[in-house]
């Protein structure tokens, strides 16, 4: 499994993430509000980033898209900038299952491409891509989990609102300051999305 297809939805336009997006995922990982909502306590070079996004998109086992916006003009992408990242990583073709995570940068957060990023990635995980009118398959996935911190109502109430549901909780697994947040864990199977979907 390597790079992934593009991804189109009517606000966002998901693209592999490429060695030119290494400057706003290094913005991202210095966003003080980012890295307490996602637990982030790990801290890397810039050499490690621009590494990192030259090649992440061609490791086996998951897929890093960029989010961009959807918008078009004249059949072209208004902007290719990223505004944020979605990736659908840990992937276990034999269990059919996956891990989601999502980080928008601050400016472009609550206006609903999170939203809608997350929907193209699950339609794509469970029931493939369509181009120029013929499917083609995804991972054919049975199931998309993830963890969200307790100290993240926002986050969770977005995944519920997609389909996600709660499984359990992993008690003051994450710290928060000089306290600690709860991880909690969250999935959708897809008879769920199809449901979803269907509605």
């Amino acid at each position: 499994m390597t790079r992934g297809p593009e991804l189109h939805g009517e606000m966002v336009r998901l693209r592999p993430i490429e060695a030119r997006d290494a400057q706003r995922l290094w913005e991202s990982l210095h966003d003080p509000e980012g890295r307490r909502q996602t637990g982030t306590t790990a801290t890397f070079s810039r050499t490690e980033i621009d590494e990192w996004a030259a090649t992440v998109s061609d490791r086996p086992g998951r897929y890093d898209w960029a989010i961009t916006p959807g918008a078009v003009r004249d059949g072209a992408p208004v902007s290719d900038e990223l505004i944020g990242e979605i990736v659908l990583n840990e992937i276990d073709e034999v269990a059919g299952g996956a891990n989601l995570r999502l980080q928008m940068l601050p400016d472009y957060r609550g206006r609903g491409y999170g939203r809608e990023a997350i929907w193209e990635v699950l339609r794509f995980a469970f029931d493939g891509v369509r181009v120029d009118g013929e499917r083609e398959p995804g991972p054919g996935l049975h199931r998309v989990g993830l963890d969200v911190l307790s100290i993240n109502p926002r986050a969770k109430a977005l995944y519920e609102s997609l389909g996600f549901r709660e499984e359990g909780r992993l008690r003051d697994v994450y710290r928060d300051g000089e306290g600690w947040a709860d991880a909690i864990v969250m999935s959708i199977l897809e008879d769920e999305f199809r449901a979803a979907a269907g509605a």
